[in-house]
Parts: structure tokens; sequence; C-alpha cells
């Protein structure tokens, strides 16, 4: 079973009758997981079909409300003590060789 028949069969038991554009809800749940943490993603999903079922929305106007949660979680400053996305693949030099005795520093 692949994610379409998954998505086909999850339709029929919810009973629902609607076209998914599962590319566009893995992207935004991509960049709330990303960008905010990784349970904003199902909640953000939820959510963006939260307000297109509450506002009977058609396929363009769901494009809109994913683009806008997407703007949102892409601007989302990271949670204190995140890792810094730019430094987490930074090679540590290994030291181990030098004397750091005397040495002093600086924890805050």
């Amino acid at each position: 079973m692949n994610l379409h028949d998954w998505i086909d069969e999850l339709c029929d038991v919810l009973d629902l009758d609607t076209e998914v554009d599962e590319g566009l809800i893995l992207d935004l749940a991509k960049s709330a997981a990303h960008n905010v943490e990784r349970p904003a993603a199902p909640i953000t999903a939820y959510l963006l079909g939260y307000a297109a079922g509450a506002t009977d929305a058609d396929p363009e106007t769901v494009e809109a409300l994913a683009g806008r949660a997407q703007a949102l979680a892409e601007g989302w400053d990271r949670p204190a003590g995140a890792p810094d996305p730019d430094d987490v693949d930074d090679e540590v030099p290994d030291d181990s060789q030098v004397d750091h005795t005397g040495e002093s520093f600086d924890e805050g």
C-alpha cells in the first residue's frame, strides 16, 4: 500500500469526497516540523484541514491557506536552545593532543 492508497482508504473511512494534494500537505508539514518543532507538523496539517472545511474552501483557497501557514512556519523563530542549522553539521576539530593546562574559559 502506498500513500495515495492510504489517502483513498482514509477518505472512504471518514466519508470524505475530496481530492488531496499530498505534496502541498507534506511540504507544509515539513516546514512546520523543521521551523517550529516536530509536533507542529500534524497540528498544522489538521488546522489547515479544519480551516478548509470550515470555509468550504475550493482547491485554490486551500492552496492560499497553506501558503499563508507555510510563510508563518518559515518565518518562525527557532525555539530557545535549538541549534543553529548552519552549525549543526560543522566538523568539531580534535584538539585532544593540545595541552590546555592553565587555560580558563567562560561558560556564559
